[in-house]
């Protein structure tokens, strides 16, 4: 078993991920965090899937329940997760003895709010899984094979609940986005952090060939070139440097990319930008009350401009309700806003005021923008365009959206939101 074991984890070590000016890249030519990502990367889609299985028997025994005793599932689980209890100062104390260390000096005063809300997450947690155990017992919740095993036919039961079974094939069907969505983020960590490998080897043969120092070659293609001195000018600059490297000294990533799932991804009346012809259409789930949504549009934007004709852009609602108190009236509001043409113009207020987002600043940037502002207030309050929202939300939960951005290029979910990760997804989009 030793000499078994071995052997798969030096073959593994000595897989060619990479080659470039007359070089193999391996495993171990990634970083420390790489290394690990590559290592583990099997295991950590197995525990997906077995938390995705555990996920839908979870969901079953709520259904159950709730048609058992005529109420909703989330007045369900509300009324389990009641049961959960306030932290005891004696318990936040002992935490915050215990991990000390962590905390780079704070004091207790200073680290209680963080406490107490970890320690109420975990009390939640808790008082949830004993519930659902309770539920499994009742409705006699058993597994029938390991999910991760090999050799299994789509028929095959992986769980039987009340009487009724999981096949291979249901767990498939219902999660083959979301296992997508893991295999390819894994895949994009891995080729950034190969990448990051390559170019600092080609820095350094470049330097050489110029007869220079790396700092040089980084001074004069990056920093040297600064117009804006903004974080995105300056990724802009080194990704630009690390494509010439790498076209000039032959880079093959071999890493073996998974299938990217592709889904149809309507656009329904929401508002656009571009030809409605465009080769691309991109679809964003936004939230204006998340500022990753905020981060995420102006890059958007910028990097859509530079395909002029071949991209349109569509913005639809995916307002995050438990986390974001502002963000359905939001969401109408820009739907209001885009009844009298100013939908866009209308959204960037929006990102740019996510901590003011009350009716009351709602209806000052309609005022600005010189919308008819009756119209505007009769609009916010129009169940149509609550509904309107709704049905964007309902679209998304189709879709296997869970959070924003949720951005989708010719269909196919965007793992990263970086301006190289968007030009690369449209240019397999468009075939390049």
């Amino acid at each position: 078993m030793f000499i078994a074991a071995f052997t798969v984890t030096a073959q593994a070590q000595t897989e060619i991920l990479a080659t470039a000016a007359g070089s193999n890249f391996t495993p171990a030519s990634l970083s420390a965090e790489g290394q690990k990502l590559y290592a583990e990367r099997k295991a950590s889609i197995e525990n997906a899937r077995q938390s995705l299985l555990t996920e839908m028997i979870k969901e079953i025994l709520i259904d159950l329940e709730s048609k058992a005793k005529s109420i909703t599932p989330e007045n369900l689980l509300a009324s389990a997760i009641a049961k959960s209890s306030e932290p005891s100062a004696a318990e936040v104390q002992a935490f915050y003895n215990a991990n000390s260390s962590e905390f780079g000096g704070r004091s207790l005063p200073e680290m209680r709010g963080d406490i107490v809300r970890y320690l109420k997450r975990d009390s939640v947690q808790k008082a949830e899984d004993n519930y659902l155990k309770t539920l499994a017992n009742k409705y006699k919740a058993t597994f029938a094979n390991d999910v991760n095993a090999a050799g299994l036919k789509p028929s095959d039961a992986l769980t039987v609940v009340s009487g009724k079974s999981i096949s291979v094939q249901d767990f498939e069907k219902a999660n083959k986005v979301r296992l997508n969505d893991i295999e390819v983020g894994i895949y994009e960590d891995l080729r950034s952090d190969l990448k990051a490998a390559i170019t600092s080897v080609l820095l350094a043969e470049e330097a050489k060939a110029r007869g220079i120092e790396v700092s040089g070659i980084y001074a004069a293609e990056v920093t040297g070139k600064l117009r804006e001195f903004t974080e995105q000018e300056k990724s802009d600059l080194e990704t630009a440097l690390q494509k010439r490297l790498l076209a000039k000294y032959s880079a093959k990533i071999l890493l073996k990319e998974p299938v990217r799932y592709a889904q149809t991804i309507s656009a329904d009346d929401d508002p656009s930008v571009g030809p409605s012809v465009a080769p691309v259409t991109i679809v964003m789930f936004s939230d204006f009350q998340c500022p990753a949504c905020a981060a995420a549009h102006p890059i958007l934007k910028s990097v859509i401009a530079e395909y002029p004709g071949k991209v349109r852009f569509v913005v639809r609602d995916y307002p995050l309700l438990s986390l974001h108190k502002n963000a359905m009236r939001a969401a109408v509001a820009a739907n209001a806003a885009k009844a009298q043409g100013k939908y866009f113009e209308y959204a960037e207020l929006l990102y740019a005021n996510q901590s003011a987002l009350d009716d009351a600043s709602l209806k000052k940037y309609a005022a600005g923008l010189g919308l008819n502002l009756k119209r505007f207030e009769l609009d916010l309050n129009d169940e149509k365009f609550a509904a309107e929202v709704r049905k964007d939300m309902a679209d998304a939960a189709i879709y296997g959206v869970s959070w924003t951005p949720t951005i989708y290029v010719g269909g196919v979910k965007l793992q990263r939101g970086s301006a190289e990760h968007i030009r690369e997804a449209i240019d397999r989009a468009l075939g390049k």
